[in-house]
């Protein structure tokens, strides 16, 4: 497909989101608990799917013609920010989660501790928008998007302009990112015409982070703000502390973004990669980090009540998470024998030791490989210190990679946490730029996860292809 034909088809694809978005969006008036066959049998209900899908393939088949990268760096720009526009006047899309934003902004711009009710108890007057599953449960994000979310409510007075401000404050955050990409791009040594349209012109991007407004763009933005300051002033305190108070704000938005933060102390050293070395540039940056932390929590008053908030992120159960879907499979086996091996939570808690696990070993050999630069040549060399950037970077990317698979929950959005920095680093685009185009099939425009519906095949399947990963990996070994 050639560039100007993807530019279009592209825009084709977002233009008919936003019309399926109106046809049967995550509107707030939109009736819950849908499945795909109830919504085919709604008045327009067969436009929305068709649109959707349609639009869907238009979107994600642009992005993949070009997964090389586009003629330049300004062309990738524009080309998003044209398949963004429709987006920004579409109807909250692929997910409900916006409305709990708003509730739990609600709530803490009402007095009430997000951390200790839910929004059902807290009175939010919007209830009846957001999911069921999300009613009881408190909050899961740091007291900086809280801050974000009552400040929206404030100003936004109503659940429509409150939506319309959350979606502001996500784009602030993506235009963070697009503002970031270009240094970090340079600071790897890969060009930034791919970085640029891999990252910012991704389906996921528009439909979830742009038209979802979720608070993901929020986290990233930060997050790759923090990584450019380190990677650009190693070694320097000013710099770091910057540095590590812009990855702390990001945790404070989602705690996810923490597995970022040893490889960003890795890139803040400035020099040969020795102990002391770590010691003296990553204390700075923790430093920073902490700062940011311990100020956001006393600003907003919560404390660190958000920190228990984050068990209630594996309420949901879906077969996209393949520790799930593993959990899934061993109970249907056990079914088959009269057992009911309850194997979802053990599964999950080995995934999370193993998560441990495969965090400690990247940033072994992230550390190891920085440190056998030091013998190559002169650590104030030009390629030396490209060099240095990529590895730290790359790690922090696996790092994300790590977290998504093996985390209890995957919602499509979270393929955009590694999906920045491996655009900046990895020097293959396939293995991660099709999980990523095949996640953006996964939700329908009201916010009904197809994963909900294909629970026993699903889970058959995420099995097997983690087995033949496992085999493929043990066998090239």
């Amino acid at each position: 497909m050639s560039a100007r034909l993807a530019r279009y088809a592209g825009l084709a694809g977002a233009v008919l989101l936003t019309v399926a978005g109106y046809l049967g969006g995550a509107l707030p008036d939109a009736p819950l608990g849908v499945t795909p066959a109830s919504i085919w049998r709604t008045p327009d209900g067969p436009a929305t799917l068709i649109c959707w899908l349609a639009g869907t393939t238009l979107l994600v088949g642009a992005w993949w013609s070009l997964r090389g990268g586009a003629p330049s760096t300004w062309w990738a720009y524009v080309t998003a920010g044209l398949w963004a526009l429709p987006l920004l006047l579409a109807p909250p899309l692929g997910s409900r989660d916006v409305y709990s934003y708003a509730c739990q902004g609600w709530t803490y711009a009402h007095g009430v501790d997000p951390y200790a009710v839910g929004v059902a108890a807290a009175g939010c007057p919007w209830l009846d928008t957001v999911a069921p599953i999300w009613r009881d449960t408190p909050a899961p994000y740091g007291p900086v998007f809280v801050l974000l979310a009552a400040l929206a409510v404030t100003l936004g007075g109503g659940i429509t302009g409150t939506v319309v401000l959350l979606r502001v404050i996500a784009v602030a955050g993506l235009l963070l990112a697009a503002i970031c990409l270009p240094g970090l791009a340079r600071a790897a040594g890969v060009p930034t015409r791919r970085a640029a349209w891999l990252a910012l012109a991704a389906p996921l991007v528009g439909v979830h982070l742009i038209a979802g407004a979720h608070n993901d763009a929020v986290m990233l933005g930060l997050l790759l703000g923090g990584m450019l300051v380190v990677v650009r002033r190693p070694g320097r305190p000013a710099a770091l502390l910057l540095a590590g108070a812009l990855l702390g704000l990001a945790v404070t938005v989602k705690a996810s973004a923490v597995v970022v933060v040893p490889f960003a102390a890795l890139a803040a050293v400035r020099g040969r990669h020795t102990v002391r070395a770590l010691l003296r540039d990553g204390g700075w940056l923790g430093g920073g980090l902490l700062g940011a932390v311990l100020v956001t929590s006393a600003v907003s008053g919560l404390g660190f009540g958000w920190v228990g908030g984050l068990t209630h992120s594996g309420d949901s159960e879906q077969w996209t998470s393949p520790p799930t879907a593993v959990g899934f499979v061993v109970d249907y086996a056990g079914a088959l024998v009269g057992r009911d091996p309850q194997a979802v939570p053990v599964v999950r808690a080995v995934a999370l030791l193993l998560l441990a696990g495969a965090l400690v070993v990247l940033w072994w050999r992230a550390w190891q490989t920085l440190r056998g630069l030091n013998e190559v040549a002169a650590p104030e060399a030009g390629c030396p210190r490209v060099a240095r950037s990529r590895v730290a970077l790359h790690g922090a990317a696996l790092a994300l990679v790590a977290t998504v698979v093996l985390s209890p929950v995957f919602h499509p959005w979270y393929a955009t946490w590694p999906l920045a920095l491996l655009a900046l680093t990895a020097t293959r685009t396939t293995w991660f730029v099709l999980p990523t185009a095949a996640a953006a099939f996964l939700a329908l425009p009201d916010g009904t996860n197809l994963a909900r519906v294909t629970k026993a095949p699903g889970a058959l399947a995420m099995t097997v292809l983690l087995l033949t990963v496992l085999i493929r990996a043990a066998r090239r070994r």
